[in-house]
């Protein structure tokens, strides 16, 4: 897998990612981040067509894959936004306590191996006043889609670089001090059900 992940999964995920559903999705959610910004798996850089560089101040941009933010960097520089790239992973966010206005995390949550650790790390470096902004896919209303979420989730996980379906993202957010202020939800439009229940809005602490 050592060759898949380095050099064909960068690719797949980039465009699985970019699709024309979720970019849309992007743009509901990206463009609300302000002052000194963090990018939770900022990736190969989907995001970053969305924001709005007038309300940016500094903004960060983690992911633990060096392949991922290779792809990312020049499409920073064609979008003229500034970024600090942290090749590392959320479980140790190598920022200061109450050090960040806006965290946004798109699509990241599915995959990240601690995702409870994660967002204990988010909450250290957020600012008492500040806003966790969050847009992901994870474990559908049906009951009927979450049995084929559990049946397909093990092979899922293998082929598409650790990304879990059916993660409950609300109760991973509130269950570890976040209250949600705004959500909504639904299936994508052109995406298969298992893997397109979205949930996204704002959290703060």
């Amino acid at each position: 897998m050592g060759l898949y992940n380095k050099y064909i999964l960068p690719k797949v995920l980039n465009c699985a990612c970019g699709s024309k559903p979720i970019n849309y999705q992007r743009n509901k959610i990206v463009p609300l981040a302000e002052g000194v910004v963090l990018d939770i798996g900022i990736g190969s850089g989907l995001n970053i067509p969305f924001y709005n560089k007038s309300k940016i101040k500094y903004l960060y941009g983690l992911d633990p894959s060096k392949e991922l933010i290779e792809i990312a960097k020049p499409l920073a520089d064609k979008n003229q936004l500034k970024i600090e790239f942290l090749e590392c992973g959320a479980e140790n966010i190598p920022l200061l306590d109450n050090s960040i206005d806006t965290v946004l995390i798109t699509y990241t949550m599915c995959t990240i191996p601690d995702v409870t650790l994660s967002i204990s790390e988010i909450t250290r470096v957020l600012k008492n006043n500040g806003k966790l902004l969050f847009c992901e896919h994870g474990l559908a209303p049906d009951p009927n889609i979450v049995k084929w979420q559990k049946r397909i989730n093990p092979i899922w996980n293998k082929i598409a670089g650790g990304c879990n379906l059916n993660r409950n993202i609300p109760e991973l957010i509130t269950s570890s001090g976040f209250k949600i202020s705004n959500m909504e939800e639904m299936y994508l439009p052109n995406t298969p059900k298992f893997a397109g229940y979205n949930y996204w809005g704002v959290a703060r602490k």
